[in-house]
């Protein structure tokens, strides 16, 4: 298969996690999302990605007091030291999770009659828009649960329960031993307002704007020629990628970017510009558009190996985005060989230091 077949592919498989991936409205439908079927694999857009990671974040973890991550705890006996030693901390180490550590989660409660109540990641469910009566039960595969041990079921934030399984939302702090979490504190998510009116701040271009200033209107991109071009310099380049440095408002000018991690930048530019005439900033990256393929489909092998991963594609330009329950030694042994500089994560279980 060469690259194209594999990006395709890997992105044609992405569409049902991407809109699995869509973050609850502000008192969750908790039993619609977490069906306990498996995620299929695939890349996530990198623009939908940010998306999903920015909203979700806001969605599943707003804190008491704003919306911002209280500052962090001290570290309990028998926990991780305070900082790791000066040179020696590998790319995430600052998410990483040993048992003994103090820990805290947000989102999802799940808690089966006879049963200890469970956290679980936001993970996808594609039977979205039950009728009332036909709702699912709640559940988590186990390679996601988190046992809550201590957890107080009266203090459940958005509290229903389906066929006796009660489910809501908490914000859990404890200490974290083998995916279990002895509690200490938990709270309820705050509800985020629905009428606030989303601000989307203009791009950052990673060129300079021409003397003249970009070109206002649409680009025309879609034209074979750059197609061919772009398709024959896979393992040079990435993908084109749309930025509106003038916010996105009608008429702004679109900047495409592209991102060279081989070769001469100056001579790529020149070459491109005699089938794309638009607004174009070519800047360097590390990672081409196979290079990235290759690393994901890496990451892709690790999907049923019980480490607690749950989505991954592309993040920003030249980076793989892992969304995973928790960072422990297990996930980055297995993330070691793919590159950790390489990889950007998305964790529910972070560590408080």
């Amino acid at each position: 298969m060469n690259p194209t077949d594999e990006v395709d592919d890997l992105l044609t498989r992405a569409g049902a996690r991407w809109r699995a991936d869509q973050p609850s409205a502000p008192e969750p439908d908790l039993e619609q999302m977490l069906g306990g079927r498996r995620r299929p694999r695939g890349w996530v857009p990198a623009l939908a990605a940010a998306s999903v990671a920015a909203i979700a974040a806001a969605a599943l973890t707003v804190l008491p007091g704003g919306d911002k991550e209280p500052a962090a705890g001290p570290s309990t006996t028998g926990g991780t030291p305070q900082s790791f030693a000066q040179g020696n901390q590998a790319p995430n180490d600052d998410l990483l999770v040993r048992d003994g550590d103090r820990v805290e989660v947000g989102g999802h409660v799940i808690a089966a009659p006879g049963k200890e109540p469970v956290f679980c990641p936001p993970l996808p469910q594609p039977a979205i828009g039950r009728p009332k009566g036909a709702e699912l039960v709640p559940s988590c595969p186990a390679e996601y649960a988190v046992t809550l041990k201590g957890f107080d079921l009266n203090k459940l934030g958005y509290a229903k329960t389906i066929q006796g399984v009660r489910t809501g939302s908490a914000i859990v702090t404890g200490i974290w031993s083998g995916r279990t979490i002895e509690v200490q504190e938990q709270t309820v998510p705050k509800t985020l307002s629905t009428t606030a009116e989303l601000h989307i701040p203009p791009d950052q271009v990673p060129c300079p704007e021409p003397a003249g200033g970009w070109k206002a209107g649409p680009n025309d991109i879609n034209k074979p020629g750059v197609a061919a071009f772009l398709d024959a310099r896979q393992a040079q380049a990435t993908d084109p990628r749309l930025l509106y440095p003038k916010g996105r408002v009608p008429g702004a000018p679109e900047v495409y970017t592209i991102g060279v991690a081989h070769g001469d930048l100056a001579a790529f530019r020149t070459a491109f510009e005699k089938v794309y005439d638009g607004n174009l900033c070519v800047h360097q990256v590390k990672l081409s558009k196979a290079d990235l393929a290759k690393i994901g489909t890496a990451a892709d092998a690790l999907m049923d190996k019980d480490l607690g991963m749950y989505g991954f594609g592309p993040d920003g330009v030249d980076k793989l985005g892992i969304s995973a329950l928790v960072y422990d030694e297990a996930l980055k042994t297995a993330l070691t060989p793919i590159g950790l500089e390489n990889i950007k994560l998305d964790v529910v279980v972070k560590p408080l230091r």
